[in-house]
C-alpha cells in the first residue's frame, strides 16, 4: 500500500514579491509595449527569478515559478523549512542540541589506545 503525501507547508502568492515588466528583444511593439515578464522575489531565502520568454504572461510566471523551485537556494531553504516545521526546531537549535555536553562522547589516546575521557583519571 502506498502512503499518500502529507503537506507540510506552503509558498503561497502573499509570500512572494511579483513585479512585471517589458521584455526587449525580438517580439516587435507587442513585446515592447506589455508588461509581459515576469520577476518573482521570494524575500524569505532571497531568490529572485524571472520569466521572459515567452508572450504570455502567464507562460512566463509560470517559467518563472519553475525556476524559483528548482533554485539552489530556495531548495536550500525549503529543506531548512520542513525539518522546522517536522521537529519544532530549527537547524541551528538542533546543531546546539547536538553539541550539548551531555550528548558528545570525549575520548583520548592513552598508551596505544583510545579510552573515553569519562574512563580516564587526569
Amino acid at each position: 500500500m502506498e502512503r499518500g503525501r502529507e503537506l507540510v507547508f506552503s509558498v503561497t502568492k502573499k509570500d512572494l514579491e511579483i513585479a512585471y515588466f517589458s521584455g526587449t528583444g525580438k517580439g516587435g511593439q507587442h513585446r515592447n509595449k506589455h508588461q509581459n515578464c515576469v520577476r518573482l522575489r521570494h524575500p524569505d531565502s532571497g531568490v529572485s527569478t524571472t520569466g521572459q520568454s515567452f508572450r504570455e504572461r502567464s507562460a512566463n510566471t509560470k517559467e518563472a515559478l519553475n525556476n524559483l523551485v528548482n533554485h539552489p537556494k530556495f531548495k536550500v531553504w525549503s529543506t531548512r523549512k520542513f525539518y522546522e516545521v517536522v521537529e519544532g526546531k530549527s537547524v541551528e537549535k538542533k546543531v546546539e542540541d547536538m553539541l550539548d555536553e551531555k550528548n558528545l562522547k570525549i575520548e583520548v589516546k592513552k598508551e596505544g589506545k583510545w579510552v573515553s575521557k569519562i574512563d580516564v583519571r587526569i
